[in-house]
């Protein structure tokens, strides 16, 4: 009878409305009632439930994927896996995660569960001895600018303030609710994965040590730390009452025998401004936003949002004071270039930041001697500049197929490089600049004649473009000039067999920027005094004398280019 009555349009729409709140709670109760949606993973990781009651983490979408470990790849079941999203919430949580350590070098720590509360970082254990953890002075700093004097190296050292433990019942009385009465606790989680930059802004703003110390050093971390062959994700401890979904990310997969490790969301420069970690060139942010598009960047201000909004509010009535909060960080890589520097690869060895990272990786089998490691990064700035790099022959494995024995192949084409800084603060000679490119080119025109395609490119970077240097480097065989930000640009080439860097240095100077970073791509390095060259492991010891930094750096033209000729026809020592 009732739908014989004249309906009005407001009639109309209630009916409407009705009927679809019916829906929608028939639809919510039916999915109540499915099964536990489960994430299963073969190999070195273990089955992951995820338990719907604790409500700890909110679906948004799932997925059933199977991976197969090999030591050299990750298989997934699909090419073309699609995405878990998960949000966490602790609110309700008896049982505020611990804190566990995945993978430490000094300087480099990767936390699962790490927390923030008043700008201190909070390790969070019930192990009274805290065996399973590195000395604090290790892993971070005061983040203030490094001076070599003993007043200034006393101040870098860390204090409660910068990072402390913290017990679970501590953690609780701190920032827990009675969550039998239905009170949340105070601890809200920063979704995704999280890059801790605790650097100074004093080298941040530096082409070198932005890209070739912090984001080497960062990739070759997060590289090696979630590669199944080094099974540091899978032994590290995970909370038992937290579902491991948000403490396992997923690889992202390109296809399927191409590994890479999880995208991480967002990179926190704790000291630096939104100035402090750009360089003049701009190459720093080029960099950043080719390689890692989706990276959202937070800095110092930012930092000091998140401690103000951990500190309880004193304004108004004191009676209803809000107690102290924390942020929770599921996966944080901290980064510290002091305590990196305390360590011994780079202290006494290198002074170069990322070597703790790669060389631990090394160790732990997570990345290989050639550079394969940074292949992922290399490509996404060659398609971002429109590169064609020259085509080579793939990487191959010696007999027992290992990851660690990846051998480089010849390369395609001979590609010298020259990066003239004959307009900059440090230079050559003039008649020796002119001398050397002479000799190259008297070199690549006789190698013609021999029927051999070489190619020279004498080329000034300030007088180009970001899209045309990564497009000339990507094809370089041979890089070489005087010691340089211009040299930074080797991240860009593709190591072969003969690939390699000449650094030119004032006699009797040198520094291990290019030549460790050289090698730790898979290419060789060779230091030129004038007419005298070195190489590993017979480098020179760090020096920088008069004149190292001035206008009048020597060089021996035709010795450069015997030494060019040498190594690219396999006539020197390997």
């Amino acid at each position: 009878m009732f739908f014989r009555q004249n309906l009005t349009r407001r009639d109309a729409l209630l009916v409407m409305v009705g009927a679809s709140c019916v829906y929608l709670f028939l639809a919510a109760a039916s999915y109540g009632l499915q099964t536990t949606p489960t994430l299963t993973v073969e190999g070195p990781l273990t089955q992951i439930s995820l338990e719907r009651e604790r409500k700890i983490v909110t679906m948004l979408s799932t997925l059933t994927v199977t991976a197969t470990t090999t030591e050299t790849t990750t298989h997934l079941a699909s090419p073309t896996p699609t995405l878990q999203s998960t949000l966490i919430d602790l609110g309700l949580e008896p049982d505020i995660p611990e804190t566990s350590i995945v993978a430490h070098a000094p300087g480099w720590t990767l936390f699962r569960n790490l927390y923030m509360s008043n700008g201190t970082l909070f390790l969070l254990t019930s192990d009274s001895s805290l065996a399973d953890f590195p000395e604090i002075r290790m892993m971070t700093s005061t983040g203030l600018e490094a001076q070599n004097t003993p007043e200034n190296i006393a101040a870098r050292e860390p204090t409660k303030e910068n990072m402390d433990f913290i017990s679970p019942a501590d953690a609780r009385a701190r920032w827990g609710g009675d969550y039998t009465k239905g009170e949340r606790n105070r601890v809200w989680t920063v979704e995704g994965n999280t890059l801790l930059f605790n650097d100074p802004p004093q080298f941040l703003n530096h082409y070198y040590h932005f890209v070739a110390e912090l984001l080497l050093g960062t990739w070759a971390f997060i590289y090696g730390a979630f590669h199944p062959a080094t099974g540091l994700m899978s032994s590290s401890s995970s909370p038992p009452s937290i579902s491991a979904a948000f403490n396992q990310p997923s690889f992202n997969v390109q296809d399927n025998a191409t590994y890479q490790p999880p995208p991480f969301t967002r990179a926190i420069f704790i000291h630096s401004d939104t100035h402090g970690w750009r360089d003049s060139p701009g190459f720093n942010a080029y960099f950043l936003r080719a390689v890692f598009p989706a990276l959202t960047v937070e800095v110092q201000r930012d930092w000091e949002d998140r401690v103000m909004a951990t500190v309880p509010d004193k304004s108004g009535d004191r009676s209803t004071l809000t107690a102290d909060r924390a942020w929770h960080f599921p996966i944080a890589l901290l980064t510290d270039r002091s305590a990196a520097h305390r360590g011994v690869v780079c202290g006494s060895q290198t002074q170069r930041t990322a070597a703790e990272a790669w060389h631990y990786m090394v160790d732990n089998g997570g990345v290989d001697r050639v550079g394969a490691w940074w292949g992922n990064i290399r490509e996404a700035i060659w398609r971002f500049a429109s590169a064609t790099p020259i085509a080579q022959a793939p990487l191959k494995h010696a007999s027992d197929g290992k990851f660690m024995d990846l051998q480089l192949a010849d390369p395609g084409e001979t590609v010298i490089t020259y990066i003239s800084r004959q307009s900059s603060r440090r230079r050559l000679i003039q008649e020796d600049h002119e001398g050397l490119v002479t000799a190259l080119e008297e070199l690549v025109n006789r190698k013609r004649q021999e029927g051999k395609h070489w190619e020279l490119n004498i080329v000034q970077a300030e007088r180009m473009t970001k899209d045309e240097q990564v497009r000339v480097m990507s094809k370089s065989t041979i890089l070489l000039g005087v010691h340089g930000n211009g040299l930074t640009h080797l991240v860009l080439m593709q190591p072969t067999r003969v690939s390699a860097v000449v650094e030119i240095f004032f006699p009797g100077g040198f520094a291990h920027d290019y030549e460790w970073t050289s090698r730790a791509l898979g290419m060789r390095h060779f230091s030129v005094w004038n007419d005298t060259y070195f190489t590993h492991p017979n480098e020179p010891r760090v020096d920088y004398p008069e004149g190292f930094q001035g206008i009048s750096i020597p060089v021996y033209g035709p010795a450069v280019a015997k030494l060019v000729e040498d190594q690219l026809e396999h006539k020197l020592p390997s």
